[in-house]
C-alpha cells in the first residue's frame, strides 16, 4: 500500500501540545483549491477547531502551495478521541434505521459536490480528474449507501441447542481509529467511514498529510446531512505527531490503517498495549500471469491498466509473468499499448497518465530502478523521470515503465515500489508450478490477476495462489459485499459486507432457556449433557 509520507521536514518545529496557542501567528482557516473553499482546520466535536502550527500541502501536478493545513499534536489527538467518546452513547442507541438515513443523507451530499470534490481531489492527489468524475466519487457515495442498507439487512438465523435459542447481534465497539493512505483520499476514506458509522462505532479520521482536503470537505458534508456532533471527526497532521497518540489513546475501540507495513509494525506494537483490534490494509506486490492460452490482446489490456493512477495502486499487479513462448508476442502488444498512453495534466480529459504524489516520493521510485539497472535489469520502456514534462508542467512525473532481466530474488522484484514500474519475468512453458512459484514468491499477498483461456487451469491456478482477491481475465472488479485484505504482509483481516460489522462491532450471542413447566423440566433432562465453555 502507499508507502508513508516522509513526516515533518528535519527543520519543523514540534507540533505544540496545545491547541490555538494565544501567540499563533493568524492565518485564514479556508484555502481557496481550484475555486473550492477548504477549510484547512480539523472537525472535532461538531466544530472546527485550529492548531498553533501548521503545514503546507502541495498540488503533484505543478507543485504549487494549495493550503497551509492545522497541524494536529497530543492536544488535537486527546480531543478528537474524547469528542468521539462522549458521543458514542447516543450514536450507539440510535436506531440503525435513522443512522441509515443519515449514510444516504451524507451521501445525497457528495453526489450534490461531485464535481467539487472531484477538482479539489485532483489537484491534491493527481489522479485523473475524469475517473475522479466518472468512477471515485460515485463510489464514495456508493460506499456509503452500500453500508446503509447492509445496516438494515443486517441478521444471523437464530438456533437451537437442547431447547435453548441462540441469538447473534452486532453491538458498537466504540470510537474507531480510521487512517487512510493518499493514493485514494476520499474513496478510502468513505470505505471505512461508511461502516463504522453504520455498525453504531463513532470516527476520528485521520487523512495523509500529503492528501487531506477532501476528508475536511467529507466533513462539511457531514455536517450539513445532519450527523451529530462528535460521531465524526477529522484530524490532520503527520503521523508521528497526532496519528501515534490516536492510536495509544486508552479510550479507542477499534484501529482500521491502510498504508505501509513498517507503520502497521508501530500501530499494532501500541494498539496491543489497550488489545485493541486492528485491521491492517498494506502492501502489495501482485502478480499477473500470461499463460499461452490467453487472449493476448486481453492480457496486454490487462498488464497496461497497471500503470492506472501513476501505479499508485495497492492491487497493482507489477509483477507480470508469461509463459515463454508467448512472451515476444505478449511484449509486442504491451508496448504498442504503452506508446500510445498520454502523460501530462491529469484534469486533461486526453491524459492517461498524471503525476505521482511527491518529489520524495519520485526520488523513491527512481531509487528502485537505479539499483534495479545497476544490478543487470534492461528498461525496454520509461526508466526515469520525465524530465520534459516536469520541467514544462513542474510537478513529479515519472515514465511508464517496463523492467526485464530481473531475478527472483531481487530489490525490484520483491519490494513494493508503488509507480509506475512493472517487471517481466517468464517461465517455461507448461509449468504451473513454476508459474505459482514466482507468483508466490514474495512476502505479500494482496491479489493475483491470471490470463488464461482454460478453465480448468484458472481454477487449479487460483487455488494454489496466495492472494485476498485473484481477478481471472479481468482486474478491479470489485463487490463491497466480497471481503476484502491481505495474506502474509499484505494485511490482517477482512473488511466488506459483513466482515466490515464484523471488525466495527463486538459480536454478542444470547443463549435464552426455554420457558413454562414442560420445557423447563425438558431443560433439566437435558442439564446433565450440557457442555460448557469459557
Amino acid at each position: 500500500m502507499a508507502p508513508p509520507a516522509p513526516g515533518p521536514p528535519a527543520d519543523a518545529p514540534r507540533a505544540p501540545d496545545a491547541l490555538e496557542a494565544p501567540d499563533a501567528a493568524p492565518i485564514s482557516p479556508l484555502a481557496i483549491v481550484a475555486g473550492i473553499p477548504v477549510d484547512t482546520r480539523h472537525w472535532i466535536g461538531g466544530e472546527r477547531v485550529a492548531s498553533a502550527a501548521t503545514f503546507t500541502d502541495r498540488s503533484p501536478i505543478d507543485g504549487a502551495p494549495l493550503a497551509e493545513i492545522a497541524r494536529g499534536g497530543a492536544a488535537e489527538a486527546r480531543a478528537a478521541v474524547a469528542a468521539a467518546h462522549a458521543a458514542f452513547p447516543g450514536w450507539a442507541a440510535t436506531p440503525p434505521a435513522e443512522r441509515a438515513r443519515l449514510l444516504h443523507a451524507v451521501a445525497d451530499g457528495v453526489e450534490a459536490r461531485t464535481e467539487d470534490l472531484a477538482i479539489v481531489e485532483t489537484t491534491d492527489n493527481g489522479a485523473l480528474l475524469r475517473s475522479h468524475r466518472r468512477g471515485v466519487m460515485p463510489r464514495v457515495a456508493h460506499n456509503l449507501r452500500y453500508f446503509a442498507d447492509r445496516l438494515l439487512a443486517l441478521a444471523h438465523d437464530d438456533f437451537e441447542t437442547r431447547g435453548h435459542v441462540n441469538h447473534v447481534s452486532w453491538d458498537p465497539a466504540g470510537p474507531a481509529v480510521l487512517i487512510t493512505p493518499w493514493n485514494a483520499p476520499l474513496m478510502l476514506a468513505s470505505w471505512k467511514v461508511a461502516p463504522a458509522l453504520a455498525a453504531g462505532s463513532t470516527v476520528v479520521l485521520k487523512p495523509a498529510e500529503w492528501t487531506p482536503l477532501t476528508a475536511s470537505l467529507l466533513a462539511d458534508i457531514a455536517h450539513e446531512a445532519g450527523l451529530p456532533p462528535g460521531v465524526l471527526n477529522v484530524v490532520q497532521g503527520y503521523g508521528v505527531e497526532v496519528g501515534a497518540p490516536l492510536t495509544a489513546d486508552p479510550d479507542v475501540r477499534r484501529i482500521s490503517f491502510t498504508g505501509s507495513v513498517p507503520t502497521a509494525r508501530r500501530i499494532a506494537e501500541t494498539a496491543a498495549a489497550h488489545l485493541v483490534p486492528c485491521s491492517f490494509e498494506l502492501g502489495g506486490k501482485s502478480p499477473l500471469l500470461v499463460f499461452a492460452d490467453a487472449d493476448l490482446e486481453l492480457a496486454a489490456d490487462l498488464a497496461v491498466e497497471q500503470f492506472d493512477n501513476a501505479g499508485q495502486v495497492c492491487l497493482a499487479a507489477t509483477r507480470i509473468l508469461v509463459e515463454e513462448s508467448v512472451r515476444d508476442a505478449f511484449l509486442g502488444l504491451f508496448l504498442d499499448r504503452v506508446t500510445k498512453l498520454t502523460q501530462g495534466d491529469p484534469r486533461d480529459e486526453s491524459t492517461d497518465l498524471g503525476p505521482n504524489i511527491d518529489p520524495r516520493h519520485i526520488e523513491r521510485v527512481d531509487g528502485f530502478v537505479r539499483r534495479a539497472l545497476d544490478a543487470g535489469a534492461k528498461a525496454v520502456v520509461g526508466g526515469g523521470p520525465n524530465e520534459q514534462l516536469m520541467a514544462r508542467l513542474g510537478g513529479n512525473y515519472y515514465l511508464p515503465t517496463l523492467l526485464t532481466d530481473v531475478a527472483q530474488d531481487s530489490e525490484i522484484v520483491q519490494e513494493e515500489v508503488f509507480g509506475p514500474v512493472l517487471t517481466l519475468q517468464t517461465f517455461p512453458d507448461g509449468d504451473e508450478d513454476e508459474a505459482v512459484r514466482l507468483a508466490n514468491g514474495t512476502r505479500f499477498g494482496l491479489a493475483a490477476t491470471l490470463a488464461t483461456g482454460d478453465h480448468d487451469r484458472a481454477r487449479r491456478v487460483t487455488a494454489r495462489l496466495v492472494a485476498g482477491t485473484v481477478w481471472v481475465n479481468c482486474f478491479f472488479v470489485r463487490d463491497l459485499s466480497a471481503p476484502f485484505g491481505g495474506s502474509r504482509q499484505s494485511g490482517i483481516g477482512r473488511e466488506g459486507g459483513d466482515w466490515s460489522f464484523d471488525f466495527y462491532c463486538d459480536l454478542k450471542n444470547t443463549v435464552t432457556a426455554p420457558v413454562g413447566p414442560p420445557l423447563l423440566e425438558r431443560s433439566r433432562e437435558l442439564g446433565e449433557g450440557r457442555v460448557r465453555h469459557g
